[in-house]
């Protein structure tokens, strides 16, 4: 009888990979690489799989097609944020102002690290299926953990003028400004982003730097 190990079934490779990534996360990559170059709709799966050497049918192995690579690419942009508001708002120690600021410092940082600027594709118009909704929904859990911090930390007299929704949606928009400063190449400064946010709360310089501990 031959003891020769048998191969898996569904994971033939082409060729050796060419990075320390394991495969999911190699596929995610060049996913990523590929659909902000070429465009989603234009970049197929078969695609994907020729970038990193291997044969489509391994690809199929981890992900059913490209829409769930989108998925995981955009939720992984929000899903540590998400966890990270979670985190600060068991901290009953914590200023919403400081909580607010801790907030903006990691989620710029997680944009700035995930791969190929995948941020960009947030406005696709296939973001916007029902295969997306979970994203969707994770990102406005996200705006509304800004909110909650944001209206809680602003001055009254902002607070008499904006809700609860707007403040949110106005602080991750603030955040998502790391999106085109990295696609053009400017400096990302997750600290003076914080900042502002703060600002858009109503804090002036010493409020933001009580707040801050600096």
């Amino acid at each position: 009888m031959s003891t020769t190990p048998r191969a898996r079934v569904g994971r033939p490779r082409a060729t050796a990979g060419s990075t320390q990534l394991a495969p999911r996360d190699e596929i995610l990559d060049a996913a990523a690489a590929l659909f902000v170059e070429n465009g989603f709709a234009a970049t197929t799966t078969r695609a994907i799989a020729e970038r990193i050497g291997i044969r489509q049918a391994s690809l199929y192995y981890h992900f059913a097609g490209k829409d769930d690579i989108l998925v995981e690419l955009l939720e992984r942009t929000v899903r540590p944020s998400v966890e990270f508001a979670k985190t600060l708002r068991e901290d009953p120690s914590l200023a919403s102002a400081a909580a607010l600021h801790m907030l903006a410092v990691r989620d710029v940082g997680t944009l700035a690290a995930a791969p190929h600027n995948i941020g960009t594709l947030y406005l696709l118009p296939e973001a916007n299926r029902d295969r997306f909704d979970g994203f969707r929904a994770s990102r406005r859990e996200l705006r509304d953990a800004y909110g909650a911090f944001a209206m809680d930390a602003a001055t009254d007299a902002l607070r008499a003028t904006w809700t609860l929704a707007e403040l949110g949606a106005a602080i991750i928009h603030l955040v998502e400004i790391v999106i085109p400063l990295r696609r053009e190449g400017e400096m990302i400064d997750a600290v003076r982003i914080a900042d502002a946010c703060l600002r858009l709360c109503g804090l002036d310089d010493a409020a933001i730097a009580a707040a801050t501990g600096r």
